[in-house]
């Protein structure tokens, strides 16, 4: 399984909002935002994700969306 790495603009405020389209993305329990890190890291933990899904999900949204390495 691998773990791909964000750096967003997601705050605490819009996590629920968030939420019903990662787990259609990633499945429930297989992602996470560490929000109290100054990047708001998400990490989405997937063997078929491709790095370019996440970002388009946040983007579409309305928020920032970077891969980290």
């Amino acid at each position: 399984m691998e773990v791909l790495v964000f750096k967003t603009s997601v705050g605490p405020e819009h996590v629920s909002r968030l939420t019903p389209l990662l787990d259609l993305l990633a499945g429930e329990g297989k992602w996470n935002f560490a929000l109290d890190d100054c990047d708001r890291i998400l990490r989405v933990m997937s063997g078929s994700i491709l790095p370019h899904q996440p970002i388009e999900l946040l983007v579409k949204q309305g928020f920032n969306c970077i891969e980290l390495e």
